[in-house]
This record gives C-alpha cells, sequence and structure tokens, in this order.
C-alpha cells in the first residue's frame, strides 16, 4: 500500500528519537495505531486512561528528551489535558497528537467533536490542526521543533480523514536541530554580581532545577564565598549530593535549616529557580536572582539584581571574578544548625509505630536505604512528597519525578510507567498516596500487561493527608478527608501480580526486601500513622493558632482522642518550627 499521513508521522517521531506513544486507541486514532505496528520501529503503549499516558510521556520526556502521547476524538484527547499541563508548566518536550473528527464534520456539532484548538491553547506552546495532507509534515516538524526548544507541549491536532490521506512530501527540511548554546550575562553584569558577592560576607546560595547541570560549579562557587547552599525540592537530587556546603530545603515542605541560613544572609543568590511560595523568602536583604528566562526576574522577589544566563555558563565565568573567602563562621553556624536538624527528622524514624499506624518517616527511610544510587522515585503529591524530600536522599544518579508545578494527584503511578519503559534496566520506585493511587487505578492493569518490575509503595493513611493539615492549620477540623480503602494489596492481586499489605512496622525492612527481588512488578500496601502531620519550617501565628484552635474544636467535639493523637504524632515538628 502506499504511504498515508499517518505512515509519514511514524517516521517523522522515529527520526526524531520517540520510542512510544501512549494512548488508548479508537475511531480517528486507528490509522495512526496501524501505521505505528507496521513500522515496527515504534511501540504503542495501550493505557487504560489517556491522563496516564500524558503522566507517563511527561516522565519519559524528562528523562529522555522528547516524548509522545495521543487521544482520539472528543472525549479522549480531553483526558489528556491534566498530565499535559504538568507536562507544560513542568517544561519537558512533548508531541500530544489530538485525534479528532473527519474534516467535512467541523463545525456541526458532530459526535464527539471539540475545538482543539481552544482547548489545549493554555498548556502548549503549539496548537494547531492539519486539514490537509500537504500541511501536515510542515506542521508536524513545526510542533516537533516548539516542544524541544521551547520545552514544552506541542500539540497536532490529526482529523482522522487525514491521517488516511496519501502522503505528500514537504520542501522543508526533516531534519531537528538540536542547537547548543552559551547563554551567560554581559562582562560588566558579571562584574556588578562578582562584586556584590565580594563585598558582603554572608552569602547563601539557593538552587532549583535550572541549576542541576551546575553541581560542581555551584560547590566551586560555594567553597570561594563560604556559602551554605539550598535548594528547591526538584533541585534536590541535583544539588545535594557531594556538597559539604548544603543546608537542605526550604518551603512548605522544606527544613528550617535553609529557611535560616536564606534569613540570616546578607546576600541569597538565587540559581535556576522560580520558587513559588514567597512566604518563605526573605525581605530585609539583598537578592540576586539568575535565570535563562528573563521573563522570572523578580516575579518573586524584589531584587537587588536580575541577570539571564544559563547557571552552569554563568557561574563558571563568574568563578574567576570571585575573591575567595576566608571567614567560615556563617556557614559554620548553619552546618551546624542543619546537624539538629537532620537528628530531630531521625527521632521520627526511630519511633515504632503501632499496629496500621507504621511511621511514614521510618518507611521513607527504608526505602532511601534499600533502593539503588540509580533509582528513580516517582511521587504523588501530597504527603508522599513530604516524605520523599525528607527521606530519599540524592546520588548524583537518582532522579525524582513529580507534579512540583501543577500539584496534582494521581501522578506517581503513571509516572512510573514512563520511567520503567524509558530505563527497563533501573529499579522504578512510585511513592504513592492511597488518595492519589485511588484515583487510577485501572492502569495498574497497564503494568502488569508489560510486566514492569515497578514497586509501587502506597502510603495508606486512609486519608487526605495534606489536604487534613490545610484544614487545621486554617483553624478548621478535617472534615470528609478521611477515606474508606480497599485492600490495595488485594487490588494488585486481582490485577495479576504479588501485593502485600504491612501492618507492622517491624515487617516494613522485609517486605521491602521481598519487593525488590521481584522481577515484576510489587505493590505495598503500607499502613501509616494517619497522624503524622509534618510541618513546614517556617509557622506563621495565625497558623499555630489556628492549629491550636483546631485541637480546641476537636476536643470540645467529643474527638479528644484524635486530638491527642495528633498531638503526640507531631510534637517534635511544632517544637522544631515554632
Amino acid at each position: 500500500m502506499s504511504k498515508i499521513v499517518a505512515d509519514q508521522l511514524v517516521e517523522m517521531l522515529v527520526e526524531n528519537g520517540v520510542k512510544r506513544i501512549y494512548a488508548v486507541t479508537g475511531d480517528s486514532l486507528n490509522h495512526l495505531n496501524d501505521a505505528v505496528r507496521r513500522n515496527g520501529k515504534i511501540k504503542w503503549i495501550h493505557v487504560r486512561h489517556e491522563e496516564v499516558g500524558a503522566y507517563a510521556a511527561a516522565a519519559e520526556a524528562e528523562l529522555d528528551g522528547l516524548a509522545c502521547c495521543a487521544g482520539s476524538c472528543g472525549p479522549g484527547h480531553i483526558h489528556l489535558i491534566n498530565g499535559l499541563y504538568d507536562a507544560h508548566r513542568t517544561g519537558v518536550p512533548i508531541i500530544a497528537i489530538a485525534s479528532t473528527i473527519n474534516t467535512p464534520e467541523f463545525g456541526l456539532d458532530y459526535f464527539q467533536s471539540t475545538n482543539t484548538i481552544k482547548l489545549f491553547d493554555d498548556c502548549s506552546c503549539y496548537n494547531q490542526v492539519a486539514t490537509t495532507s500537504a500541511q501536515a509534515p510542515k506542521m508536524f516538524q513545526t510542533a516537533i521543533q516548539h516542544a524541544i526548544h521551547h520545552k514544552g507541549v506541542a500539540v497536532f491536532g490529526l482529523p482522522g480523514d487525514v491521517a488516511a490521506m496519501p502522503a505528500e512530501e514537504s520542501n522543508a527540511s526533516r531534519q531537528n536541530f538540536r542547537c547548543e548554546t552559551i547563554l551567560r550575562p554581559a562582562n560588566n553584569e558579571l562584574q556588578n554580581l562578582a562584586n556584590i558577592l565580594n563585598k558582603y560576607p554572608k552569602v547563601t546560595i539557593f538552587c532549583g532545577y535550572g541549576a542541576h547541570e551546575a553541581h560542581d560549579e555551584v560547590v566551586q562557587l560555594a567553597a570561594a564565598l563560604q556559602a551554605p547552599v539550598g535548594y528547591s525540592f526538584r533541585g534536590k537530587m541535583s544539588m545535594q549530593y557531594d556538597n559539604p556546603y548544603e543546608v537542605g530545603m526550604t518551603g512548605l515542605l522544606g527544613l528550617p535549616s535553609a529557611y535560616h541560613s536564606m534569613h540570616e544572609a546578607d546576600v541569597v543568590l538565587l540559581l535556576g529557580t522560580d520558587f513559588p511560595y514567597t512566604p518563605f523568602m526573605p525581605t530585609k536583604n539583598k537578592i540576586i536572582q539568575v535565570d535563562e528566562k528573563p521573563e522570572k526576574l523578580g516575579r518573586r522577589a524584589k531584587l537587588e539584581l536580575g541577570l539571564c544566563g544559563k547557571i552552569k555558563d554563568t557561574v563558571q565565568a563568574l568563578l574567576p571574578l570571585i575573591t575567595k573567602k576566608e571567614d567560615n563562621s556563617f556557614l559554620k553556624a548553619q552546618l551546624d544548625f542543619y546537624d539538629k536538624v537532620k537528628h530531630n527528622l531521625q527521632i521520627y524514624v526511630n519511633n515504632v509505630g503501632e499496629e496500621d499506624m507504621i511511621q511514614p518517616e521510618y518507611v521513607a527511610s527504608v526505602i532511601n536505604d534499600m533502593a539503588a544510587k540509580d533509582a528513580i522515585f516517582t511521587l504523588d503529591t501530597g504527603m508522599s512528597c513530604v516524605w520523599g524530600a525528607r527521606y530519599i536522599h540524592a546520588t548524583g544518579q537518582r532522579k525524582f519525578l513529580g507534579s512540583f508545578n501543577h500539584g496534582s494527584m494521581a501522578n506517581a503511578m503513571p509516572m512510573a510507567i514512563g520511567a520503567a519503559l524509558c530505563y527497563p534496566g533501573r529499579q522504578v520506585f512510585a511513592l504513592c498516596g492511597d488518595g492519589g493511587i485511588s484515583m487510577l487505578l485501572g492502569d495498574l492493569a497497564t503494568i502488569k500487561q508489560y510486566n514492569l518490575p515497578i514497586k509501587l509503595i502506597v502510603f495508606n493513611n486512609r486519608a487526605l493527608g495534606m489536604v487534613k493539615l490545610e484544614m487545621e492549620v486554617d483553624g478548621l477540623p478535617d472534615n470528609e478527608t478521611d477515606m474508606i480503602n480497599p485492600d490495595f494489596a488485594l487490588v494488585a492481586q486481582a490485577m495479576g501480580f504479588k501485593g502485600i499489605t504491612v501492618h507492622h512496622q517491624a515487617d516494613v525492612k522485609a517486605a521491602m526486601e521481598q519487593a525488590i527481588k521481584e522481577d515484576g512488578p510489587v505493590l505495598l500496601n503500607i499502613l501509616t500513622n494517619s497522624n503524622a502531620l509534618a510541618m513546614p519550617p517556617k509557622i506563621e501565628w495565625e497558623q499555630t493558632k489556628g492549629y491550636a484552635i483546631t485541637m480546641g474544636k476537636l476536643i470540645l467535639g467529643g474527638r479528644m482522642d484524635e486530638a491527642m493523637d495528633i498531638l503526640k504524632s507531631n510534637y517534635k515538628h511544632l517544637l522544631d518550627v515554632i
């Protein structure tokens, strides 16, 4: 048979290194599906829900550079939106093929019709619909270039009839130019930056994901400035390891040490971070921000200086201009405080939980100890992020994947699918909340279908834990945050793979060992302490007052036992941060 547009698109994906399309096939996607089958160089991954496909593609894109997901007309591609929003805000390159109704039916309120331009406009850097075979290859090439170079989602609308049309060769290049550039501030701006850093004795460096390729350069700069280094959640895996100057994270999931270092400094140097939580940012010291996207400069804090540049390029050029500081008293004070904070965190690991009240901190520490040095961790938004952020340590090879910008529930299991397919030789741990895993349970069947050796660790606290904390610090007794869950281990077994429920803290290590030794997927349903509510490094007086009001309301409402359990479970966090 002669080549059709669908064949042409599949060839272009293969040429750009795409190895998989995550999708649920059907009607308008069927020609694309068949083209994948006939091509043989790319795999169709049959997910059960398109949102899972989008999240899996997002994970693969972050790990491997470019990925593809697809949805059929109407409800199919609508299901992609949450995962695409997450990918676009995270800044990972995805091609999303939004298949749609045949072109003669456009504008006639046809069955399953949508306006894909309006639908995807807010979560994409490119968003067009091809209506002729001549347009298709040019548009698709443009979509690929936008995804890679804008680091975002490119949506390609593909009507079912266009997919089946005879292909027309394009006169435009099908080669994608992956351009390497050097981007740093001008010499005079670098000198201004160096002058400030050289002048003030107390400097703190705070790094985000934008500094992930600049670990060695940042450590050299910290050594020259005798500066502590804090980092965002997404920046942790690239900054914590082999870094004698690191003082942890700040923010909602962070530690008092990083918060303290930033507020005690004369100058805070922000490198590659768009940290969104302004209440944790200092206001009385000098703040300098460097980012490769200048539109981000100063939108979270008032700046002394804002510079445009890639962090690796900028710090390399800055280092020769820095006068090495000899006084390390500020750095030593911050590192000493960090040691105390780490000691306090260990107290919760050492606590022995009661039956069905296992300490989640302990579970996370066991995962950290047993996981390989190059393991990939996916984390559900919520309390799973807290435990991962505080107890999973960087090695220089480990990866964290999560919904760090969009903050969506249910992302850990789908992202683990993409990670396991992308790196079949590496351990993949999905740290799931019971709320998150409940939302997309059907795709446990996808994990079984492809026999992916994912280890799903369900922190089953029978509640929406982060929401519960949010309500309590607002002075509201939690309401409708409790969850009546199935036995997730039995659900996994029904899907065809091993599931283990853990009731006692003493059994956690053995269960984890068994899961890691298993060749295929395993789900550990760990019944954790529902009252373990990790507090942020800074609590406003209104939040403290709200927490006290909540406890009073629980007691007056006859929930005395619950109030006491919450206080006993979190007394150390409260003492640390008040």
